[in-house]
């Protein structure tokens, strides 16, 4: 028999972008699609994507992409890979393909893709792969597990997960049916590591909205709740323990009453009647008498809840005594950024609520370590991959699974790019394939600007120097004065330093017309390698000098 080829291409030693290959028998599947957000250091970037080379090159092989939910960092990338390599058979459940609709419309990226509903417990035939879909519980609607059978066994990708017995919605994770398909035999396991390092159990989602009630009934002012757009469970909640307190509420931000409006489209959202108001009807009522939902719990810049605080948002202007409670986790990066909201809320005289003040706020949507072992514990795998983490999630994940009885030598702890293959009784990393990033910057990709990014951290580090000089084309010579332009560079103003800097320039290109050197690109370059040394001489920085002979 054929072996099983996994290769993640995004996802594994991270969290975010997550993009996985399973081949078999000469074909390939991918499951799930995402984006992450760039660093702090990626200056100017807008997304960041999986490497798409390794499934462009494989085109002709790919039959198609399984979604297991519809996060952005598991379907975000889905309209630059189709416009990468054309439409592809896209499987996922019912609100999965409602966002993903959304997502490729605003793209224009929808013509020819073909969209397949599945519910969870159904099965799909698609290449040499027979695929099952098994609910699980997540932060967001319709999460599945997807199992893909092969004569060897089953790969089974878990997507995001926890096992909450008393959801939301009433649909609980289907643990019969996690065991059953590990009556069948799983070869290998990719599970979600997020939370391996947490001991413990969760609660349930359903005891955030206890809360809610909780604070709404005690808060002397408006209510604001911040939370991620696509957490259509904790907004149903929202509205409930608002509406149980008398407060009508409004959705602010343009992904929160996008989503919200795809999940009341598709009954996924259920407000009472009367409780929805648009922003501009909230002042026919009482402060104490209004809840607001709103974007901008991780500190994005122009989300509602950010410029509500930088006192901007033109719909919202918060006022000493409003409460507003961050209903979510700070996403590894962005502490920064919340911090600074918080600090600004604050300072208006806003009562802040996070996490770290009141847990009972805010429940994960990952499975803690005993979440992990009883997965380990259902499906029994041979083989096992921890991805969906950092190093140390994959390693403590590694670890639960020794626990559990899989062998050491059956683990594998991959980075992007490695290769898995397995034959049924044994499997290696057989190959590695190089994977880079692909960057969103403005309304263009590319996975070719490190060189840019380097610019910019440098500009943003030391500045800008502009030097300006006007030369005779056929001598060589100076004409007046040169200029001396800085932007960015803390030594600007000095006027002894740029008095110096215009001599070290005339020096320069006086000796350069004696050696009858006219040429505009040594010049140039002449001049960078003059400026750059008397500023890194006398100010200890290396600004970006950018020299410019103008010829006349």
């Amino acid at each position: 028999m054929s072996s099983v080829r996994v290769v993640p291409l995004g996802g594994t030693g991270e969290i975010g972008k997550n993009m996985y290959v399973v081949e078999y028998d000469g074909r390939m599947v991918l499951i799930d699609c995402g984006v992450t957000f760039p660093s702090h250091d990626q200056l100017g970037v807008d997304l960041v994507l999986p490497d798409f080379d390794y499934v462009a090159e494989n085109a002709d092989r790919l039959d198609a992409i399984f979604l297991t939910h519809g996060h952005e960092d598991h379907i975000g990338a889905l309209p630059y890979l189709i416009a990468e390599i054309g439409p592809v058979p896209i499987y996922g459940a019912r609100f999965t393909l409602g966002l993903v609709r959304s997502k490729l419309d605003e793209h224009r990226r929808l013509d020819g893709v073909s969209l397949n509903e599945v519910e969870p417990g159904e099965t799909r035939e698609v290449g040499p792969f027979t695929a099952e879909f098994v609910r699980l519980t997540h932060s967001i609607p319709d999460c599945m597990a997807v199992a893909l059978y092969t004569p060897l066994g089953y790969v089974l990708h878990t997507g995001d997960f926890k096992f909450d017995h008393e959801p939301v919605d009433g649909r609980r994770a289907d643990i019969p049916g996690l065991a059953r398909i590990g009556d069948k035999g799983v070869l290998l396991l990719l599970a979600d590591s997020t939370n391996s390092e947490r001991k413990g159990g969760l609660p349930s989602e359903r005891s955030v909205g206890d809360e809610f009630r909780r604070q709404f009934a005690t808060a002397p002012g408006r209510v604001i709740v911040t939370t991620f757009s696509s957490h259509i469970h904790r907004v149903q909640q929202v509205i409930d323990a608002a509406y149980a307190d008398g407060r009508v509420v409004s959705l602010v931000g343009r992904s929160l009453n996008r989503n919200g409006n795809i999940a009341m489209s598709l009954g996924y959202l259920n407000p009472p009647a009367g409780s929805l108001m648009k922003p501009k009807d909230l002042a026919s009522y009482e402060n104490d008498e209004q809840v607001i939902i709103c974007t901008g719990s991780q500190g994005e810049t122009l989300a509602a809840l950010s410029r509500m605080a930088r006192g901007e948002h033109p719909q919202v202007e918060l006022e000493a005594g409003d409460t507003v409670i961050y209903s979510s986790r700070t996403v590894p990066g962005n502490e920064l950024a919340v911090g600074e909201t918080i600090n600004r809320l604050v300072r208006m005289g806003v009562r802040v609520i996070t996490e770290e003040s009141n847990p009972d706020i805010h429940v994960s949507g990952h499975g803690t370590a005993a979440d992990l072992q009883l997965m380990l514990q259902l499906v029994r795998p041979k083989f096992f991959a921890p991805i969906h983490g950092e190093a140390r999630h994959q390693r403590a994940h590694a670890d639960l699974a020794l626990s559990a009885g899989v062998p050491a030598d059956n683990i594998a702890i991959l980075d992007n790019g490695d290769v898995l293959e397995i034959d049924g009784e044994s499997a290696q990393i057989a190959d590695h394939i190089d994977v880079g990033l692909t960057y969103v910057d403005g309304m263009g990709i590319s996975d070719g600007v490190e060189g840019v990014l380097r610019d910019r951290r440098h500009l943003a580090e030391d500045g800008l120097v502009l030097v300006v000089a006007t030369v005779n084309v056929s001598e060589g010579t100076l004409i007046g004065e040169p200029d001396v332009i800085t932007r960015g560079f803390a030594a600007g103003d000095d006027p002894e330093l740029v008095a110096e800097t215009r001599a070290e320039i005339r020096d320069s290109i006086a000796a350069s017309a004696k050696k009858k050197v006219t040429e505009v690109g040594v010049l140039q370059h002449q001049l960078h390698d003059t400026v750059a040394a008397l500023l890194k001489k006398r100010t200890q920085q290396r600004p970006m000098v950018l020299p410019v002979i103008v010829e006349v």
